[in-house]
């Protein structure tokens, strides 16, 4: 109910003003110690990728691209927190307005671009938290770097954030980098894929430890396409798949204020699309990848159904915004 009343008024501010003043009280919070004071559910622990998860309940990146909340939100429960996506150079991201909320479907549309202040900053951020649990940092390609050369971008990012990073996440799927869903198809992911395991086996050798490698794709795919990609996954031994990011389809929000707006919908209208990948993708990949469920999760039964999909754990963003921090707890309780 506190949430319920502090929602209308950070949704009469606009919706990155309100983003920025969320994270800034929460950071006052967590420095006060008041975060500890709140009610956390005991999760079961999960372990998975070689890593062992306090819970499975974790953070979607999007919410901290720079990793300068990490502290802040951990301490709202969750068993592991992604941060990112991050550039090899900062980038502003698109003009605004770009993110923009519809209510009535309890989802928001996003076209921020990958705005972040670039890998260098994030490892700095990340070497000053006082964090110490599960943390994944994911990685893209800058907005003016060709798909021809986007490798270079990821293993420019992966060689920088591996010694910091429990796993790293592949972005290959946000609609608001121009071409990049590109790198989905086969003969393109293939040849990602493949430079990436290379660069994880040698940074594996320089720095002592393996830090699993996770591929984050669409819910806008095919059954045809979600096997061609579970394939490779095997193939290239990909440590996890997060499915999914955004969508770009707008049937279940046809008709509402700011449905027309470009970017990738999400929150509940994108949960049975999502669903439906991580069933797919259970169904060829046969255990040997662990799926990451993420997409319209606004309840514990939603976690419930991704994890009953298929899915080894969950993420959380658009929720959070609509449900507040009570959704970790939620969720944590439904799958303990």
């Amino acid at each position: 109910m506190l949430y319920s009343l502090l929602r209308r008024a950070l949704f009469s501010l606009d919706p990155e003003d309100a983003h920025r003043f969320t994270l800034a009280s929460l950071d006052a919070a967590h420095r006060l110690g008041l975060l500890g004071l709140l009610p956390h559910a005991t999760g079961t622990p999960v372990h998975t990728m070689g890593i062992g998860f306090p819970n499975a309940v974790g953070l979607a990146a999007g919410l901290d691209k720079d990793g300068s909340h990490i502290g802040a939100l951990a301490a709202l429960g969750f068993g592991f927190i992604e941060i990112g996506t991050v550039t090899p150079r900062p980038q502003p991201g698109n003009s605004q307005p770009r993110l923009f909320r519809l209510p009535q479907a309890q989802a928001l549309i996003n076209r921020m671009g990958f705005n972040n202040l670039g890998v260098d900053n994030l490892v700095r951020n990340v070497e000053a938290s006082d964090f110490h649990g599960v943390l994944g940092i994911n990685i893209g390609k800058n907005k003016d770097t060709p798909n021809a050369h986007a490798v270079d971008d990821y293993l420019a990012c992966l060689d920088k954030v591996y010694p910091h990073a429990s796993y790293v996440t592949v972005n290959i799927s946000s609609p608001n980098t121009q071409n990049l869903r590109e790198l989905q198809r086969d003969e393109a992911l293939d040849a990602l894929l493949s430079a990436i395991k290379l660069r994880q086996s040698e940074l594996a050798q320089r720095h002592g430890r393996h830090v699993p490698i996770a591929l984050k794709i669409a819910p806008d795919l095919d059954d045809a396409q979600i096997a061609a990609i579970a394939a490779l996954l095997m193939m290239h031994r990909i440590d996890a798949v997060i499915a999914t990011n955004t969508t770009i389809a707008r049937d279940a929000v046809a008709g509402l204020p700011n449905a027309l707006e470009t970017g990738g919908l999400s929150g509940a209208p994108v949960r049975a699309a999502s669903t439906r990948v991580v069933r797919e993708l259970a169904r060829h990949l046969q255990n040997e990848v662990p799926i990451i469920g993420v997409g319209g999760i606004l309840s514990g039964e939603d976690a419930r159904e991704k994890i009953d999909a298929g899915a080894t754990l969950v993420q959380l963003y658009s929720g959070l915004i609509y449900r507040g921090p009570q959704l970790v707890r939620e969720c944590v309780a439904r799958l303990a």
